[in-house]
């Protein structure tokens, strides 16, 4: 059955794709986690330039996401987006109706058939959700409901104080979810405010379902801390903590004598890696003092193997370039539009930026970068 899913996966996503919403950044072509949390940061930093602006971000949790799929539902929204009956008869009855039991050691459980969700393991399931979430979107301009996959943000960018659009499309999501047979659930759900202004007073709590959502002063999302003052430093220690314990296998098989190019592959794959993890988000942002602990990671790995290794640095420029020049090739990227050529053609129009932490996130540094080739 797998096999058969794979060979409808790329025909179900060639159909899709173009009709899909921008801001959902799984399983597309030239996209990427990085690419979400770019775009969200960027949205959230652009507003913050202006006096008087606050942004309220909920990280939103589904219970059992996959689990609640319903097939009827679910061939409705496969129709408007142009599927061809025959396919979307084939994914009703493929989700239909299926057997299920649990076995625990020797014990077997009754099985029983159930006709909602995807199974698990599905190839196509990841997919069906985004198509099945695909008509959940903000309709105002100053809330961003960005996704990926199950994975489902709403950032509301205030200005003056006036909350009524984010507190609306929050309400309008638990509607949809409702209607659809998601389940939101509140204990997990956690709201971040972002606020730099001097003056504040304490903003009234966002309830869920009459649920209070409690207050974070950092999210981990996807994959990525993001503080509720937009500094790197605990994401960056996180990081790092993580490179130096897989330091002791790279020291172990040192002394196991392996040559030094299977040393360098191993730590490329497995602690450079990590180094390296969603590094075009945070890098530019990061301190000197931060740099440099990630570098001596670097230095310290250098010892073990005896030779060489890309900086962080190095490894930083490479992959914004890499990562711009997919945007830049996709116009249906959300993120397209901010690489706009100068008449001359040579170069691409700066960003204006009034405050460093917004200069240093991506768009602007990747920009930059562009532009002193």
């Amino acid at each position: 059955m797998k096999s058969l899913e794979r060979l409808i996966l790329p025909h179900l996503k060639s159909i899709t794709t173009p009709l899909l919403d921008p801001l959902q950044f799984a399983y597309r072509a030239n996209r990427s986690v990085d690419d979400a949390v770019n775009l969200a940061l960027h949205s959230i930093l652009q507003h913050l330039d202006s006096p008087g602006t606050y942004a309220r971000i909920l990280f939103v949790d589904f219970s059992s996401a996959f689990n609640t799929i319903r097939p009827a539902l679910l061939q409705d929204k496969l129709s408007q987006l142009s599927v061809p009956d025959s396919l979307c008869r084939w994914i009703t009855h493929f989700l239909m109706d299926r057997r299920q039991y649990v076995r625990l050691g020797k014990t077997v459980s009754d099985s029983v058939t159930i006709s909602t969700g995807s199974p698990q393991g599905c190839v196509l399931s990841p997919l069906l959700f985004s198509l099945y979430t695909n008509c959940c979107t903000s309709s105002h301009q100053s809330v961003k409901l960005i996704k990926f996959a199950d994975d489902t943000t709403l950032i509301g960018l205030i200005s003056n104080g006036d909350e009524t659009a984010y507190r609306r499309e929050v309400a309008r999501l638990v509607s949809w979810c409702g209607h659809n047979n998601l389940q939101l659930n509140a204990q997990k759900t956690v709201e971040m405010i972002v606020d730099f202004r001097k003056v504040t007073a304490p903003l009234p709590p966002l309830a869920l379902m009459d649920s209070p959502i409690t207050i974070a002063d950092s999210f981990r999302f996807l994959g990525t801390t993001i503080t509720r003052d937009l500094k790197w430093e605990p994401n960056i220690s996180s990081l790092i903590k993580k490179a130096q314990q897989r330091m002791f296998f790279l020291r172990k098989l040192r002394k196991l004598k392996l040559p030094p190019r299977m040393l360098a592959q191993f730590y490329t794959a497995i602690i450079e890696s990590i180094l390296t993890s969603s590094i075009t988000v945070w890098f530019a942002g990061a301190t000197v003092r931060d740099r440099l602990r990630l570098q001596r990671v670097v230095r310290a790995a250098e010892k073990v193997i005896g030779c060489r290794l890309p900086s962080i640095q190095d490894l930083y420029i490479s992959r914004t370039r890499r990562c711009a020049g997919r945007i830049t090739a996709d116009p249906s990227h959300p993120g397209h539009g901010l690489f706009s050529p100068l008449p001359s053609g040579r170069r691409l129009r700066s960003i204006r930026t009034k405050t460093s932490r917004y200069t240093n996130s991506f768009f602007p540094s990747a920009i930059r970068l562009l532009n002193t080739k």
